[in-house]
């Protein structure tokens, strides 16, 4: 192996930065490996690798890291540039500036080049805060969630849009949907499901009316806090969202028996309550704990540890095929003996699975029903677009409420 590098030139991409030079160490051939030999100092036994070094002062340490910041910053506006550039195109083509599909595939990248210490998740956060800041020059966003502020729908669309986009909490999930529809938000965030409590009714029927498509979902599993300004032993009363005391109902029962549980709007009014009371706590979420600035006390007391919730992004218009989709349909059938079994039946005949349905009051016509399913693959895929249309001749009504790259 010679020292130096290889220069790689890609039209319109400048090259890499040569590799880092220390003004003490230099690269020298040996027995076909490089070692690192060193001026003035003594070397220690040669590692496992084959590479004969000396430990590096911590002087010699920082000296790295300020050079490899300085690379990293280069790369990154580098990056951001090309990022630009794509939305410029986009822009001219009348795309939508996010792109789930995209980014799934980013991230599907960089962990396959990702040979540690960082772990993929570590890499997922950095990335995603990356992606933000790219999105956010590209245009200004404005993402509308279910409020309000430090709520876990806040903190899910934190997950999928990071810290760089301006967040427009709701007090509805009617609200999120019509901020989006009348283009006072670029795309919406709302529960939809509950692995302990199932369907979110609400984000369902809004879909009976509405035009906006599911364009992306995150699924974020759900830990819930004991939080308090006080001793655990001194607590009085206790400040839970309704659904939280459902996940929670056991841990209180054995934790707090003699406390009085309060009811509340939302987890964030639970930390934002007990944080002025002496002898009050809440259960919360830890980034509702930040925002109130309450203590937590114990983590992780719901009583299914498997606990996650999945949230929708709601946009206007769908992407295209990721390879690993899931797609979302609304229908409603005709009043007619073995109507649901013959609608199903394309999906069997295609091979194509069905990862839920759930059923809905049309709230138009006394019993009658609107039914909800997802369905793996992508609308426009051949097989899955076939199914759509043979469900169609069996149907009243066929909605596709949007395809979606599946899982996170």
């Amino acid at each position: 192996m010679q020292s130096g590098h290889r220069r790689s030139v890609v039209r319109g991409i400048r090259p890499a930065t040569p590799p880092l030079a220390f003004p003490n160490l230099r690269l020298a051939p040996v027995s076909g490996i490089c070692r690192l030999d060193a001026q003035k100092t003594s070397f220690a036994q040669p590692s496992s690798c084959g590479i004969v070094s000396r430990a590096m002062s911590l002087q010699e340490h920082r000296q790295a890291i300020d050079a490899l910041d300085a690379d990293i910053v280069r790369l990154l506006n580098e990056r951001t540039r090309h990022v630009l550039e794509i939305g410029a195109i986009k822009t001219r083509h009348g795309q939508e500036i996010y792109a789930p599909h995209r980014e799934r595939a980013v991230f599907q990248k960089v962990f396959r080049h990702n040979q540690g210490p960082i772990t993929n998740e570590g890499l997922r956060a950095i990335y995603r805060e990356i992606m933000s800041c790219a999105l956010s020059l590209e245009r200004s966003l404005t993402i509308a969630y279910l409020g309000p502020e430090a709520t876990f729908t806040h903190q899910a669309a934190l997950r999928r849009f990071g810290a760089s986009l301006a967040y427009a909490p709701q007090r509805t999930i009617a609200d999120v949907f019509n901020e989006v529809s009348r283009q006072q938000a670029d795309y919406g965030v709302v529960p939809v499901e509950n692995s302990t409590e199932g369907v979110v009714t609400h984000t369902l029927d809004m879909f009976v009316d509405s035009d906006l498509k599911i364009v992306s979902q995150i699924v974020l599993k759900i830990s819930h806090c004991l939080a308090a300004k006080g001793r655990r032993e001194d607590i009085r009363k206790l400040y839970v969202h309704p659904q939280t005391l459902a996940q929670c109902r056991g841990w209180i029962q054995r934790s707090l028996p003699q406390a009085e549980v309060v009811e509340t709007s939302s987890n964030a009014r639970s930390a934002e309550l007990a944080a002025k009371e002496k002898h009050a706590a809440a259960i919360t979420g830890e980034l509702a704990g930040e925002r109130y600035k309450i203590p937590i006390l114990e983590r992780d007391i719901q009583d299914n540890s498997a606990n996650a919730t999945r949230f929708l992004v709601l946009g206007r218009q769908c992407g295209p095929s990721s390879g690993a989709d899931r797609t979302s349909l609304m229908f409603s059938l005709r009043d007619e003996a073995g109507a649901l079994h013959r609608a199903l039946a394309p999906f069997r005949r295609f091979r194509i699975n069905m990862t839920k349905i759930e059923s809905r009051p049309s709230k138009r016509k006394a019993w009658e029903y609107f039914f909800f399913t997802d369905i793996d693959g992508h609308a426009e895929d051949a097989k899955v677009a076939k199914a759509i249309e043979m469900l169609g001749q069996h149907c009243s009504f066929v909605k596709i409420l949007g395809s979606y790259p599946n899982g996170e």
